[in-house]
């Protein structure tokens, strides 16, 4: 999965404060993590490695002069063209990470690599020459990415937080923890989070096909975007559209299977994940069944596991177990259990256990806020 924090500012002890925040997020990244301070920019980045297993591909990653500095979550699916394109222009490449390409991309061809990049993304370039950071998410917002602009970020000057998730502002001396509460309205509504805006006032989420750029040393913040839908309307025959659907589904299946390790997939025995599954011929499959037969397609699954080769069914009563132990277990990530406990009471109904954590459960949605930090909620 990986994941990056990083901020511009002048706080005491950086690189004790990123590696709190790093911290926040190891479990988006277990197998390594690093660091990058250069004056009021800091980096930080936790590693899950998917592609390039070695540590070539850490991040953050540099180019060869150390000018330009990137931290990048995610996958860009057609790397290995745009890796060939720009070893004809001349550039040298030290590891098989997509990192490289997409960093050897940017010196190119700028902010307009956006334009080539196909795949699911969350990245902040450092760009010591211009003196600015360049972020930006996926055009399907696959990929999350937050930030919070500070007016005084501890030296006096504007800076900025940013990372792939809230948690890791927590630990900035000068992250300000209170309640929005203009968000609730939305997600009471609609049951998730429809604007830019989140739980933590100040906080935003980059909108997909967005990037932003910030001078450091104005501290101005940009916020564009760099791609939209065509919705137009092109009249075809019936049978061209299925041709062309199934052309395309399978092309973009294949672009999806690039990567250092095995590749799985769900497969619930429904129309969707068994096309997938048939396009990508994966190393495995797994399915979750019902108890109730109504409900059940794990028989489905069964039979085109079997021309697959390879299938894991859980039942219901397996998952429900499964679920269970990660709620009980006091060594697992906190956010984990909670996840565990809400589903389980999505599944049963009524659920309790008692979870040890800074973020308690309670009857009280201002509880829960305060308990996180917030200030100003009213009952």
């Amino acid at each position: 999965m990986c994941g990056f924090v990083g901020f511009v500012g002048g706080t005491d002890n950086q690189s004790e404060v990123l590696t709190k925040m790093m911290d926040r997020i190891v479990h988006r990244g277990p197998d390594m993590g690093g660091q990058f301070i250069d004056g009021r920019v800091a980096l930080g980045f936790r590693r899950l490695s998917i592609l390039d297993l070695t540590e070539a591909g850490a991040q953050p990653m540099a180019n060869e002069d150390g000018s330009v500095v990137i931290v990048f979550n995610g996958e860009i699916y057609n790397f290995q063209e745009l890796r060939s394109e720009l070893e004809a222009k001349g550039y040298k490449f030290h590891c098989g990470a997509d990192t490289e390409s997409l960093l050897h991309g940017y010196e190119e061809w700028g902010e307009a690599v956006l334009d080539r990049l196909r795949g699911m993304y969350a990245f902040v370039i450092w760009d010591k020459r211009k003196n600015k950071l360049f972020g930006a998410r996926d055009i399907f917002g696959i990929k999350p990415l937050y930030y919070y602009p500070m007016a005084d970020a501890g030296d006096g000057a504007p800076g900025v937080l940013f990372g792939s998730e809230i948690k890791s502002f927590l630990d900035y001396p000068h992250f300000h923890k209170a309640v929005n509460k203009k968000a609730l309205r939305p997600y009471m509504t609609l049951q998730y989070s429809a604007t830019e805006e989140t739980f933590f006032e100040g906080v935003y989420k980059l909108p997909p096909a967005h990037y932003f750029t910030v001078d450091i040393p104005t501290g101005k913040m940009n916020i564009e975007r760099y791609w939209d839908c065509d919705y137009s309307s092109v009249e075809k025959p019936f049978e061209e559209y299925v041709d062309e659907l199934d052309e395309v589904v399978h092309e973009s299946v294949e672009a999806h299977r690039i990567a250092d390790v095995k590749v799985a997939s769900f497969l619930s025995g429904g129309v969707d994940s068994s096309y997938i599954a048939a396009c990508l011929m994966p190393d495995k499959t797994f399915s979750v069944g019902f108890d109730y037969k109504n409900f059940n397609e794990t028989n489905y699954a069964k039979e085109l596991s079997d021309k697959l080769k390879d299938e894991r069914i859980m039942s219901a009563k397996d998952r429900q177990v499964a679920l269970s132990d990660i709620a009980r277990n006091d060594g697992q990530d906190t956010s984990d259990r909670i996840r565990a406990i809400d589903t389980l009471n999505k599944m049963t109904g009524e659920y309790t256990v008692k979870v040890d954590a800074k973020v308690e459960q309670s009857e009280k949605l201002s509880d829960v806020f305060r308990q996180l930090g917030g200030e100003g909620l009213s009952e």
